[in-house]
């Protein structure tokens, strides 16, 4: 089967990437795959092949505005597709319906963002923009993968579309977390704190990790919040804490999120929306409980869920009554093997059904 995808993850051209062994891994299956990321000549990223099955190939546009014609351009050289999957129903959307219609093959979308909630259309007004292409492109697929059943939701109430809407979550190696031992030297750095909140996330405007310092003021004195991640928001919130003299409380590292699990006591995600929400997934296999508005896979996967407004209401509540502890509910693999082969599957049922052994 000749299947060609089209996405805008350039950490595929990173050999070590999780991201590049995925799709390693659905080439194997296939037996023929081609991907097109959308991506910027100054990066300058090169054709790829990854084992026998995978080319991998960069747009390498020389503005945002080109990226649909590169790849349109792009599959043109690509004989024999079967069948188109996009990894969004925007952007990359528009360029897997044209590149389908022009070849007269089925449509697949994956929809990874909750497109649908308040969040996302208030966030820009590009968002909103989205949201209009989207309604556009959904109906057009020939089947829908989503990441979480709040998305799926979402989209069966508005669309009533008349085709498969499967959800398949985003593979994470639960393990990996679950399993991973204390570092000793950050437990040390942290010692003179009680309760140590978490944040992993990028410092964006959606994030809204400002709400996760303004509800630090109503947390016990002995408790510390440490915000793992970099974004063009770093200025203002480390403003924000030293505005309320929370500076030697709140504190912005860098590192693997696992050891960072490891020594919280709770996750916060405050988030205005998520597409799936992976920080969750792995604060949970840590065995970490998480405090999180209803974005994502929050609900399903087992998170303690509140609103924006009383966010720092939920976290005075945890401090009294707990839970101390998390539990990972509803999560559907027990090996990347089971992932690769679900999500295959899904696309190869566009095409009259088929379906891997």
């Amino acid at each position: 089967m000749n299947v060609l995808q089209i996405g805008s993850d350039v950490s595929i051209f990173q050999s070590h990437s999780p991201a590049h062994a995925r799709i390693g891994a659905y080439g194997r299956m296939f037996g023929d795959l081609h991907m097109i990321v959308f991506s910027l000549k100054k990066q300058r990223l090169p054709r790829t092949r990854i084992g026998l099955e995978t080319n991998v190939y960069p747009t390498a546009s020389v503005s945002r505005f080109l990226y649909i014609i590169d790849a349109i351009r792009i599959a043109r050289i690509i004989p024999d597709i079967d069948v188109v999957s996009v990894q969004d129903p925007f952007e990359i959307g528009i360029a897997g319906w044209l590149i389908a219609r022009m070849r007269k093959i089925p449509l697949h979308v994956q929809v990874h963002t909750d497109f649908l909630s308040d969040g996302y259309s208030k966030h820009a007004l590009l968002n909103k923009i989205r949201v209009k292409i989207a309604s556009f492109i959904l109906p057009r697929a020939a089947r829908v993968r989503v990441v979480s059943e709040k998305i799926r939701s979402g989209i069966e109430e508005r669309y009533h579309l008349p085709i498969p809407v499967t959800m398949l979550p985003i593979f994470t190696d639960v393990a990996r977390f679950r399993d991973k031992e204390t570092d000793p030297a950050l437990a040390h750095r942290f010692r003179h704190f009680s309760k140590k909140l978490l944040v992993v996330s990028r410092l964006e405007s959606e994030k809204n990790v400002s709400a996760a310092i303004d509800a630090l003021k109503a947390a016990p004195q002995d408790a510390c919040l440490i915000i793992l991640g970099e974004g063009s928001e770093r200025m203002r919130l480390e403003k924000l804490a030293r505005k309320n003299d929370l500076s030697s409380r709140v504190f912005f590292e860098m590192g693997d999120p696992a050891a960072y699990y490891k020594l919280a006591d709770l996750l916060l995600v405050p988030s205005f929306y998520e597409g799936y929400g992976l920080v969750i997934i792995e604060a949970l296999a840590a065995g970490k409980p998480v405090l999180s508005t209803d974005v994502g896979i929050a609900r399903e996967a087992g998170a303690i869920v509140t609103t924006e407004e009383k966010f720092a209401d939920a976290l005075a509540d945890w401090f009294k009554n707990g839970p101390r502890t998390g539990e990972l509910r509803n999560y559907p693999y027990a090996k990347v093997e089971e992932y690769v082969h679900a999500y295959c599957n899904d696309i190869m049922a566009c095409t009259n059904g088929k379906k891997l052994p």
